[in-house]
């Protein structure tokens, strides 16, 4: 099957090796194969192998890089450089190089090369005939063990898990459902085979189940996981939870009347509630992690909830939420999932605000993207660290602090006119909030701090005085004063 691509472009014609040993290796493949002097194979490790004769393998890629991730790319840049060097190169894979190859996905999704893609035998004709099915009537659904747990979501069978070469990616798979037996996603212990060396002599079928089939000797590259059925879908909670939104949407009165503007004081509620959630987490006392979990629910309701009205409205789903962030989180992220090199975590921020300026428009304004409903510490606090990013900031801290005694001089001087007044009170607190962020201070935490901590000492203050029989709407200052001190020597907090 060749490519469209232009003729005088380097070429690279890929061959897939077969599921097996040699009996499975096409004509046509080995005829391929003989035309070339430039050979490659992503890894030697297959019974096949030894028919690319002279060819420089990638195994050594496999031991030295952290991903397989970053396997395949170093494989990619290598094959590329070798095409522009030679004008022709031969590219060898285990089994077809149409089912899960990423390098070879890889390749084709480049416009400077004639990749030529050559069909061959899989490992799935195998697979069917070893189980005696017809994958199409039984609804087989083929997943990638290296991510189960997101490609299968929703799912509970029957399923053909690809590249399960090891049991470490098999205790993975087990380990990506809560299988507690008192947990709503318990799966039970359901039967599975796995099928390893398809094709070979040594080719054999072990039944196994759920929990013991990342205890079978001699998985290895060869070797594929059977889920024929699970007791719950994969990711089972969240599908649940998902399919709640739906169903309160459809049926709850309440519900059905909302709007995308209407739950946005429902919203910001929420978020706030988790702070004082993540303000009241004790690391000595793990019940209190009990309402931080409610309350993360709460705001994750809130975020499904507007995706359920959205789909509804035929304009958007959950999954282009996911699929969204996911996609940011991984531009934003190229010294984890690229070759972009980082220090430390100031050079990942400088890092994700170059990636950020470089997804705006050309004309965009610096302050472009910060919320105007933002609470106003938070907001000043923001806009100023959007103004520091482009050098417009005090050196240090002293600078910040003068300005807070000359903007509250600047109040004083203005008392007398309640506009002014106004306008000066707001440079006062610009000019605090600089000052806060300048010693890595959370302006908007350290306020709600500082009330949390007036209301405490105000209410031993009351207390204090209905214990002595002390009116405090008829007191004067000297005395609430004085209650206060006392209080004020014998609190902590």
């Amino acid at each position: 099957m060749a490519s469209s691509r232009s003729a005088d472009r380097p070429i690279v014609e890929v061959v897939g090796l077969g599921p097996g040993d040699a009996r499975h290796t096409t004509s046509a493949t080995l005829e391929v194969i003989s035309r070339h002097r430039h050979r490659f194979l992503r890894t030697a490790v297959h019974p096949s192998s030894h028919l690319v004769e002279g060819a420089l393998t990638f195994d050594h890629l496999y031991e030295e890089s952290d991903s397989f991730e970053e396997v395949y790319l170093r494989i990619v840049e290598h094959l590329v450089a070798q095409a522009h060097e030679h004008g022709e190169i031969l590219y060898a894979v285990p089994g077809s190089p149409l089912v899960l190859e990423e390098t070879v996905s890889a390749l084709r999704r480049r416009d400077d090369l004639d990749v030529r893609v050559h069909p061959s035998t899989g490992f799935l004709d195998l697979v069917w005939g070893a189980l005696a099915i017809d994958p199409v009537e039984a609804g087989v659904t083929l997943i990638d063990g290296h991510r189960f747990a997101s490609a299968a979501a929703g799912l509970s069978g029957p399923l053909l898990v690809a590249h399960t070469h090891a049991p470490w990616v098999l205790s993975d798979i087990k380990l990506s459902i809560d299988n507690d037996a008192d947990s709503d996603s318990a799966i039970g212990d359901p039967p599975v085979t796995l099928l390893m060396s398809l094709g070979t002599d040594a080719e054999r079928l072990v039944e196994t189940t759920w929990s013991q089939m990342d205890q079978v000797e001699g998985v290895d590259h060869l070797t594929s996981l059977w889920v024929p059925r699970l007791g719950v879908p994969v990711a089972a909670g969240y599908q649940r939870f998902h399919e709640l939104a739906r169903t309160l949407r459809e049926q709850c009165p309440w519900d059905i009347e909302q709007t995308h503007r209407s739950l946005v004081p429902y919203l910001i509620e929420e978020a706030y509630e988790v702070v004082d959630a993540i303000e009241g987490l004790d690391p000595d006392d793990p019940t209190t992690d009990n309402e931080l979990i409610g309350e993360l629910g709460d705001l994750l309701y809130q975020i499904e909830f507007h995706a359920t009205i959205a789909e509804q409205e035929g304009r958007f789903t959950i999954a282009d939420v996911t699929s969204a962030v996911h996609d940011k989180l991984v531009r934003r992220h190229p010294h984890v999932f690229g070759d972009t090199v980082v220090t430390d975590a100031d050079s990942v921020t400088a890092n994700w605000e170059r990636l950020k300026r470089a997804e705006r428009a050309p004309d965009a304004s610096v302050f472009d993207g910060v919320p105007g409903s933002l609470p106003a510490l938070s907001l000043a606090d923001t806009v100023q660290r959007k103004a520091a990013k482009v050098g417009f900031d005090w050196p240090e801290v002293d600078g910040a602090l003068a300005k807070v005694g000359e903007e509250a001089a600047e109040v004083v001087a203005a008392r007398d006119d309640a506009e002014a007044v106004r306008e000066e009170m707001g440079d006062l607190l610009f000019a605090v909030v600089n000052v806060a962020r300048h010693l890595g201070v959370d302006p908007e935490s350290a306020l709600r701090a500082a009330v949390a901590k007036f209301r405490r000492r105000f209410d031993l203050v009351d207390t204090l005085a209905r214990q002595r029989g002390i009116d405090l709407a008829t007191s004067d200052l000297e005395v609430l004063d004085a209650l206060w001190d006392e209080v004020k020597g014998e609190s902590s907090g």
